[in-house]
C-alpha cells in the first residue's frame, strides 16, 4: 500500500500530471476569456505543455506567464488573421451541410469543406507551436506553419487526430474541458517537435539536446 502512494509511484506521478493538466487548462481558459488573447494563450499553452509537462523543465505558472507575455503582440495579430480564415471555413461547412441535407448536387462538397475545416484546426496548432518555439515576423509564422502542414501531411495526422478526438470527448463529456486543452497540446507536442527538428540546423538541435540533458 505504501508503494502505491509513494512519491515516485506511478499512481502519484499520474495524479500529479493530471493536476498539472487541469491547472494548465484552467490557465488557458482564463487567459483566453477576452477572446482576442486566445492566440497568445494558446502559444503559452503549447510552450508550457512541451517544456513543463513533456520535459519537466521550469515551473508551470511561471513558464505559462512568461510565454504569454513574450507572444502577446505577435500571436494576437496572428490569431485575428487565422480566425478570419476559420470563420470562412466554418461558413462553408454550414452552407454545404445544408445543401447536403436538401439533397442538392453541391452538397457533396460538404465533405471537402469539413476536411478543410479540420485542416484549419491543425494549422492553428502549428501556428501556436511555431510561435512558441521560434522568432520571426507574423508573415514568417504564417508562411512556415502552412508549409510544414503541407509538406508533412501524414505526420500531421499526429496533430489533427488528437484534436478531433478531444473535440468529440468534449462534446460527449463537457466536464473534461478542464483537462483536454493541456492534454491535447502535450500529446501533439511530440509530433510537432519531431517535425520542427527535421528542419532545424544540426547545431540548434544539439543545443536543445544538451539543454534537455542538463535538466535531467
Amino acid at each position: 500500500m505504501k508503494s502505491i502512494f509513494g512519491i515516485n509511484s506511478p499512481f502519484v506521478i499520474f495524479a500529479e500530471k493530471l493536476f498539472d493538466c487541469m491547472l494548465l487548462s484552467v490557465l488557458w481558459i482564463l487567459f483566453s476569456l477576452p477572446v482576442f488573447t486566445i492566440g497568445a494563450s494558446s502559444a503559452a499553452l503549447y510552450n508550457t505543455a512541451n517544456k513543463y509537462l513533456r520535459k519537466n523543465k521550469g515551473k508551470l505558472i511561471k513558464t505559462f506567464w512568461n510565454s504569454f507575455k513574450e507572444n502577446f503582440k505577435r500571436s494576437t495579430l496572428i490569431w485575428l488573421i487565422s480566425m478570419a480564415v476559420m470563420a470562412l471555413l466554418s461558413i462553408d461547412v454550414i452552407v454545404f451541410r445544408n445543401l447536403k441535407i436538401k439533397g442538392e448536387p453541391l452538397g457533396t462538397v460538404y465533405w471537402l469543406a469539413l476536411f478543410l475545416f479540420f485542416a484549419g484546426l491543425t494549422w492553428l496548432a502549428y501556428l501556436s507551436a511555431y510561435s512558441a518555439n521560434f522568432n520571426g515576423s507574423i508573415k514568417d509564422v504564417i508562411k512556415f506553419s502552412s508549409v510544414l502542414l503541407i509538406v508533412h501531411p501524414i505526420k500531421s495526422l499526429g496533430v489533427s487526430l488528437p484534436i478531433i478526438c478531444a473535440i468529440l470527448l468534449g462534446i460527449t463529456v463537457p466536464g473534461l474541458i478542464i483537462f483536454l486543452p493541456a492534454a491535447v497540446f502535450w500529446v501533439i507536442s511530440y509530433t510537432l517537435e519531431c517535425i520542427f527538428m527535421l528542419h532545424m540546423r544540426p547545431e540548434d538541435i544539439e543545443k536543445i539536446n544538451n539543454e534537455d540533458k542538463e535538466d535531467i
